[in-house]
């Protein structure tokens, strides 16, 4: 009897550690599971960083382009902007001498005149005048303006 109640004692140890082997098995397969949904996380968190870079990436790329096209439309900009205002100096220029060719043109016009016009414009002396007779310049109509283009006057200069 005693070697079957050594047998008995000895299949409840196996039953005790079958029992306790039950008991690890589920925190096991529960420590699997949660490494493997650890594991399937971390995969989805690095998916999403990485997709996040080449976002990034992507925007850095598109604001390049951009930042070219802007730069390349300020050069264009600059560009015409120079050549209005070296346009605008040449015309600044050929307007003060076309403004000396007036004042010349007035001083002129009133030494034929006998005086009268000095920096007033295309001023006449009227025909009753009595240089009149003398100076054929002064019988012109008082409203008629002596027409000259630049072209006639540039000989003289």
């Amino acid at each position: 009897m005693a070697s079957s109640s050594g047998n008995s004692s000895g299949s409840a140890q196996l039953q005790n550690f079958a029992s306790e082997g039950d008991l690890h098995r589920p925190v096991d397969q529960r420590k699997r599971k949660r490494m493997q949904s650890n594991r399937e996380s971390a995969r989805r968190s690095r998916m999403r960083k990485q997709q996040h870079l080449d976002d990034l990436m992507a925007q850095v790329a598109q604001l390049r382009k951009e930042n070219n096209q802007i730069l390349t439309s300020i050069n264009i900009t600059t560009q015409h902007f120079m050549n209005v205002e070296s346009e605008n100096s040449v015309l600044k220029a050929q307007m003060g001498e076309l403004s000396q060719r007036l004042e010349s043109l007035d001083e002129i016009l009133g030494y034929i005149n006998g005086g009268v016009g000095h920096g007033a414009g295309f001023e006449t002396t009227p025909v009753a005048d009595h240089n009149s007779l003398i100076n054929p310049w002064n019988m012109l109509h008082v409203n008629q303006p002596i027409m000259a283009t630049a072209d006639m006057l540039h000989q003289y200069y």
